[in-house]
């Protein structure tokens, strides 16, 4: 660790060292170096008595060890003068190896080993006001995430994993969406944050019918079915017990608890003690990124059921066996 204390002629140069390091978690820019007052010559000294270690060309950190992601983060913003962008600017970034940084449409920076360098517009307007290396605020950058995420379902666990734990609110996501010339997805990005707002998965339910149901010629089940359970009264998604099935459309993102998981096992059980009938439980994975393979089991149920039909291939129905 880096150990200077004040000069007794009352230069402040290694105090003033000493608060930039504690504020940027032990490290340090040659720039900030130079600008405080050390000379070439002391910097040098600084590396060769090992009190400072070179991370990236021209970025120091104050020991010898592994660095810390947070250290990661504030050597990959010093060094490219960026702020922190996409997952890295999420609170779950340490599980991310490449630090993703942005930097103005009209620079040009060469990225450092581990770090990904973004062109981006408006960075300073929508730049996080607060302590730590240089980010996004999360739901620019939750955001960005969602609409570059590999599917429907990943780009909803972004969204309502921050809504969840309270980093965001569906509020400024939307805001933060909305303030897009261009959006990948964005269309289904706002569905699901009012399916976030209102506690609904209406999202989920137009899709099951749209992209499950209907393409694959299966029967069409009565929505919202009411039913009475343990004398209260519950409501079966997608009723089909003529042929033995009910499809549960689970929303887990937005009723996520112990509580509501109980409940709906309880639906369940119940389906098959006094209605005859299997439930099939469908979330948002099965529903917005495998809807063919999810026919391919309903229809497999409902034929077990005795329904008579045959499921037909949709034009997306490359690998589904049906």
């Amino acid at each position: 660790m880096l150990s200077v204390s004040p000069t007794p002629t009352g230069t402040d140069r290694e105090t003033d060292l000493c608060a930039l390091l504690e504020q940027q978690d032990g490290v340090v820019s040659r720039r900030q170096l130079l600008g405080a007052g050390f000379a070439p010559h002391d910097l040098k000294r600084l590396l060769r008595r090992r009190e400072l270690a070179t991370m990236h060309p021209g970025v120091y950190v104050d020991h010898t060890g592994e660095p810390s992601h947070r250290q990661r983060c504030w050597a990959a913003t010093l060094a490219t003068g960026g702020l922190l962008v996409r997952e890295s600017a999420l609170p779950a970034a340490s599980a991310h190896p490449v630090i993703h940084v942005g930097i103005g449409l009209h620079r040009s920076v060469k990225a450092p080993s581990g770090v990904r360098v973004h062109r981006m517009a408006h960075l300073a307007a929508r730049q996080h006001s607060g302590g730590g290396p240089p980010r996004l605020r999360v739901e620019e950058a939750a955001v960005d995430v969602a609409a570059g995420a590999r599917s429907d379902a990943d780009a909803l666990h972004v969204l309502a994993d921050l809504v969840q734990t309270g980093r965001t609110t569906v509020e400024r996501l939307r805001e933060a969406a909305l303030g897009r010339r261009r959006l990948r997805r964005g269309v289904v990005l706002l569905g699901l944050l009012d399916d976030l707002a209102s506690g609904t998965c209406s999202v989920l339910e137009r899709r099951y019918r749209d992209d499950v149901e209907q393409p694959h010629g299966l029967p069409r089940g009565r929505r919202q079915q009411r039913d009475r359970l343990d004398g209260a009264t519950v409501v079966r998604d997608v009723d089909l017990t003529e042929h033995g099935l009910i499809v549960e459309l689970d929303g887990t993102a937005f009723h996520g608890s112990s509580r509501a998981h109980a409940r709906d096992l309880g639906r369940d059980l119940a389906a098959v003690v006094h209605r005859e009938a299997t439930t099939v439980r469908l979330g948002y994975r099965q529903v917005l990124d495998e809807p063919c393979a999810s026919a391919a089991a309903v229809a497999t149920v409902l034929r077990r059921g005795g329904w008579p039909g045959e499921p037909r291939r949709c034009p997306r129905c490359l690998d589904a066996a049906l």
